[in-house]
């Protein structure tokens, strides 16, 4: 949510980032946010005055019965009681005016990086730099459930029957490697000096608003029958949430956290058939990066975050890169995102594994999370997140770029300590 302040000033550079953005259906929300912020702003004025003449009224009630006046004191009684009428009139005005304010404020996208290239869709996203030689071997790679087949590692049929499509098992090595991966990151990012977390999975609903757009939550969350929680879609959800409503001293700053959590996820719509086996699926596990911040610190971190997941896959010899994302890309809370891809050596093509976001104060801004400065001026914090790791997507690269010719995977060095020193996994089929 931007500055109300920012947008009575500038209007149409509002508008104008809205149409960067795609999204004309959103402009007469700019004007209807001036309309009703201008009678919230006129109700206010009107029952500050009234206050103030009511508490007059008031003190000149108890001269006038002192000097006898009691009919005049009995005409200011009556004054009195009307203001308080009108008074409870305006309040009610007042908040409904500003209730209407906020609701058109939260659907008004975040002010866009000039940086970011113009674009309707992911269509129009930029690469940016590759990193590690894309390699196609001349022997054949199968799809990845295949793979993860002959190592009797998956079952995506019993999963079917017990929760429908989208969800899965994985067992043996498979289970094992996934598990492995998820504890390299976690070890990673604590020697970057994160702190780690195991968040709450399920969040209330004024959190989810806080954290996330309409269109992201209508497409993406799980809500609980009858209470007011949701299933989170990314730890990110539950980690910026636990600052809700916090004032934190400048000089604790920055906040750097790497979380773990399973996620759950609608992902709705039909997928091809790249986006099945375990790609596109409802539930995952997933590591993440968390960051608050000053506002000067924010694109340092935004480069630094990138950056580690680029390194970690490197790491475990998966060649990436990293991809700008398009305004039309954009969630409505974002300043600036870019993707790091992963290379896919069956398709012969990069393929999303996480997005690394700076959201400038727009989260902060819905959730109240406040920083006092050294001389006790309060501002909102920066937040930003990004993907360490999601293994089941992240095992597809994994599995493709270390599939040896005779069917067998080799364990990266790093990967080792979590695999119980096993350095290649035979398969059993």
């Amino acid at each position: 949510m931007i500055d109300i302040k920012f947008l009575r000033s500038n209007p149409d550079a509002v508008k104008e980032n809205i149409r960067k953005k795609f999204q004309d259906e959103k402009l007469p929300l700019v004007d209807e946010v001036i309309k009703y912020d201008d009678m919230a702003r006129k109700a206010q004025v009107e029952a500050d005055n009234l206050r103030a003449e009511k508490n007059r009224i008031s003190k000149q009630i108890g001269s006038l019965m002192k000097e006898g006046r009691r009919d005049e004191a009995e005409e200011a009684k009556k004054q009195v009681a009307a203001n308080a009428k009108r008074l409870e009139e305006l309040t009610a005005e007042t908040k409904e005016y500003q209730d209407e304010v906020t609701k058109r404020m939260m659907r008004i996208p975040n002010i866009i990086d000039p940086s970011v290239p113009i674009g309707p869709d992911d269509t129009h996203n930029l690469e940016i730099e590759r990193f590690g030689d894309p390699v196609v071997p001349d022997y054949e790679i199968p799809y990845h459930t295949d793979i993860m087949e002959r190592f009797d590692g998956i079952d995506l049929d019993a999963a079917g029957k017990v929760a429908g499509n989208g969800f899965y098992y994985l067992m043996g090595d498979i289970a094992r490697l996934h598990s492995a991966v998820l504890s390299y990151a976690r070890d990673f990012m604590i020697d970057k000096g994160f702190t780690y977390v195991i968040p709450p999975y399920m969040i209330h609903g004024n959190v989810v608003n806080g954290v996330m757009s309409f269109d992201e939550m209508d497409a993406m969350m799980y809500k609980i029958e009858g209470e007011d929680l949701y299933l989170i879609g990314t730890s990110e959800h539950s980690m910026i949430g636990k600052f809700i409503d916090t004032i934190s001293d400048e000089a604790s700053l920055p906040y750097t956290y790497t979380s773990y959590s399973p996620c759950f996820r609608k992902e709705k719509g039909a997928h091809g058939i790249e986006e099945r086996g375990v790609y596109r699926i409802h539930q995952f596990e997933k590591q993440e990066m968390i960051v608050v911040c000053r506002p000067e610190e924010a694109w340092d971190w935004y480069n630094k975050l990138w950056s580690y997941t680029v390194e970690l896959f490197r790491s475990m010899d998966i060649p990436v890169r990293t991809l700008e994302c398009c305004s039309g890309d954009l969630a409505d809370l974002k300043v600036k995102s870019c993707d790091v891809e992963a290379w896919s050596p069956r398709q012969k093509k990069y393929f999303e594994v996480g997005s690394c976001s700076n959201l400038g104060d727009a989260q902060a801004r819905r959730l109240k999370i406040r920083v006092r400065n050294a001389d006790g001026e309060k501002y909102f914090a920066n937040t930003l997140n990004n993907t360490v790791v999601a293994p089941p997507r992240m095992l597809i690269a994994f599995l493709e770029n270390n599939l040896n010719e005779d069917g067998s995977v080799r364990i990266p060095e790093v990967l080792r300590p979590y695999m119980g020193g096993k350095s290649v996994l035979i398969p059993k089929h």
